[in-house]
């Protein structure tokens, strides 16, 4: 796969390791699916509250005791106590993060949480010292970092391929538009989706923003009756004076759309429209091609596999997590500053310590 390194063989020789997954939601299900197809990955227990998803995802993958237990949320501690496992997912509801991933690191668990750990800046602090002191990786899963197309951008540019980076711009257009069910506990539409555009542009530039100005609407009444918005528009300005825009909507008829480009002194680099077939038709009619991908499931598929080989690599000790702790906990506060720029309808500064600009 273009802009990553082969597992092939990767963990010869070391031990498999046991998961215990919490949540068998889409994503939950998405990571399992990627574990079953794992040979380093052993799923000894599923967590989830649902006897339907419980039930689905055991016939579905043909899991049966004693490989694999499946527990409802009030057995939780049975994981805790058990000293096989060697990792543990976290794929819940938002509001529940924090407290699985400090009880997984006490018991002396590695961690893969997404996004975020917590329900705020305290809370994801709370869970990086935890992971700094039982000496245990922490992962919170920005998969974007992990997609071939954008690692490969990434990687040329910090090859100095199109020079001093001047303008990025993110493209993130949701499809199909999620049910209010999951609005409701998703934290809003700053710190649910427009994290990862912020994380996928620090990253890229390798420094954080020290403005942030935002504008946002609902265009949904059922979005508008929670308090939250479903279009927002996102400018950053950077020490280095580059400039970054992020155009996100809940909601695009056409497929999921995601796009980026990066504009330099010498050229511009762009990745996006990523379709399951890359054949065109040119014929009478004009020219033609299969419609994007529908949802994050299919588009980000990749990057989803690459992500847990990575972590798998972390919990084997033969790589460095590459999703830091001071990044989870800037991308937090960046998001925390858009949504503050917004509901004050002013320009919002960020002051960086010495030692957090070097964070990614």
């Amino acid at each position: 796969m273009e802009g990553m390194l082969s597992k092939s063989n990767v963990g010869d020789n070391l031990p498999d390791v046991n998961f215990a997954i919490f949540g068998l939601g889409r994503i939950g299900t998405i990571h399992l699916d990627n574990l079953r197809r794992n040979p380093r990955a052993n799923i000894v227990f599923c967590v989830d509250e649902s006897n339907e998803r419980i039930n689905y995802v055991r016939n579905k993958w043909k899991l049966t005791e004693p490989e694999t237990t499946f527990l409802n949320p009030s057995e939780k501690d049975i994981v805790f106590k058990d000293e096989r496992i060697d990792a543990v997912l976290v794929c819940t509801p938002t509001f529940t993060h924090e407290e699985i991933v400090m009880k997984s690191l006490e018991s002396g668990k590695a961690v893969f949480c997404e996004k975020p750990l917590a329900l705020n800046d305290e809370g994801i602090e709370r869970c990086l010292d935890a992971a700094k002191k039982y000496q245990k990786p922490l992962l919170c899963a920005f998969n974007r970092r992990f997609d071939p197309g954008l690692r490969s951008l990434k990687d040329r540019i910090d090859a100095g391929e199109i020079g001093t980076v001047k303008v990025v711009k993110t493209c993130s257009r949701d499809s199909p538009k999620p049910s209010i069910d999951y609005l409701k506990i998703s934290g809003g539409i700053f710190h649910d989706c427009a994290v990862h555009d912020i994380d996928l542009i620090c990253w890229v530039l390798g420094e954080y923003p020290v403005s942030v100005s935002s504008f946002a609407h609902a265009h949904f009444e059922d979005i508008k009756d929670l308090g939250d918005q479903d279009t927002v528009c996102i400018i950053m300005k950077f020490p280095s004076g580059a400039l970054a825009t992020i155009d996100l909507s809940r909601h695009a008829v056409y497929g999921y759309d995601q796009r980026v480009e990066v504009f330099g002194s010498d050229g511009m680099l762009t990745c996006g429209e990523q379709r399951p077939t890359g054949v065109q038709a040119h014929n009478v009619k004009g020219k033609t091609a299969v419609p994007i991908f529908f949802s994050f499931a299919s588009r980000y598929q990749e990057s989803y596999a690459n992500e847990m080989e990575h972590f798998l690599s972390v919990v084997q000790g033969t790589e460095d997590c590459d999703v830091t702790g001071e990044s989870i906990l800037a991308v937090s506060k960046i998001a925390s500053a858009c949504e503050e720029s917004v509901h004050e309808g002013k320009v919002v500064t960020l002051n960086w310590k010495s030692d957090q600009r070097n964070g990614f």
